[in-house]
């Protein structure tokens, strides 16, 4: 099959389309016909060197899919070849073909385009595992989630909105409209704009009850200031780096907050099962109601994926970015 390959670590010119051995399903797994891919800030890093995949997974980039079932396993009964899914990847989504377990497969959301499929889930994997299960987030509480118009920003923004919370993003000025169209009430621009400062006077001092962090050092200490008596800081990235030059502890323990830590990739297969099919039970009626939906902002064939990558550098996307496969 062809795969999107790399030459070495670096910049976007290292990918390039070449043969890679195609995959055979074991007997709990589908093999799947990639028609979509989607592009996540951890393909940028592997792209570079810095985020190997787990030890026995594919290190081709791709950390979801949308497809069509080819053939299964001996074990598999709950899927057939033609089939329409999607679903979430430790690795391998840049290809023509991919294997993955079967209750890790998601059917596409009826009326949903394979592009459309192929922008639900890491992102909203991720937002509903921050959201529900680690910070437990409740109707009438207020979140504050930075960078609002990424993918998992607007799938947070939009999951956090239907619990019935009060929400604040941060995101560069142009990205607001966005952000309030998907639900959020409050916008912060935090090129010119100290998001502490402005979150504290929009909520009259009381703060919020959960942050959920992609920044990691720069914004931790202001993080801790703006949680709320039980707060709960979720961090999902360090984006902005890991050390931050001066802190003070003492709110954790004066305001008695949860700070917690977590990536996906990594998680064990069960963990993932439970959360995909977690997410399924929960979300899909709403995909197909309209009450929920992937922000696509850019689709590009594959062809062009070190373009694809340039793009979400530059940080030019609102929602995600897609890689046409077939």
């Amino acid at each position: 099959m062809h795969a999107i390959l790399l030459e070495s670590f670096g910049g976007p010119e290292q990918m390039y389309i070449g043969e890679w051995p195609k995959p055979h399903p074991g007997p709990d797994e589908i093999l799947v016909r990639v028609e979509a891919t989607a592009l996540n800030r951890a393909d940028i890093l592997q792209r570079e060197g810095k985020y190997p995949p787990p030890e026995g997974e594919s290190p081709i980039l791709g950390l979801e899919m949308a497809g069509v079932v080819e053939n299964a396993g001996r074990g598999v009964t709950k899927w057939k070849p033609g089939d329409a899914v999607c679903g979430l990847l430790a690795g391998g989504g840049y290809a023509e073909y991919v294997t993955i377990h079967k209750d890790m497969a998601l059917p596409v959301p009826k009326g949903f385009s394979f592009t459309d499929a192929a922008g639900i889930p890491e992102v909203f994997l991720t937002a509903f595992q921050a959201l529900r299960w680690l910070a437990g987030l409740q109707h009438g509480e207020r979140i504050l989630i930075h960078a609002g118009a990424s993918g998992v920003g607007t799938a947070a923004i939009q999951l956090a909105s239907l619990t019935g919370a009060e929400v604040i993003v941060t995101a560069s000025s142009g990205k607001h409209r966005l952000c309030r169209e998907l639900g959020a009430v409050h916008a912060v621009d935090y090129q010119n704009q100290d998001f502490e400062e402005d979150v504290m006077e929009y909520t009259h001092g009381k703060g919020v009850d959960v942050v959920i962090d992609f920044v990691g050092g720069p914004y931790f200490q202001q993080n801790l200031n703006v949680l709320s008596l039980e707060g709960r800081l979720v961090m999902l990235a360090f984006l902005g780096g890991v050390s931050t030059e001066r802190l003070n502890l003492a709110p954790i323990l004066r305001k008695r907050l949860q700070v917690m830590g977590s990536t996906l990739r990594a998680r064990s297969l069960d963990y993932k099962i439970r959360l995909s099919q977690d997410l399924y039970l929960y979300a899909w009626p709403l995909f197909e109601q309209n009450r929920l939906r992937p922000v696509i902002d850019t689709a590009f064939d594959w062809k062009d994926a070190a373009k694809a990558h340039q793009y979400m550098e530059a940080n030019r996307n609102q929602g995600k970015v897609i890689l046409k496969v077939s």
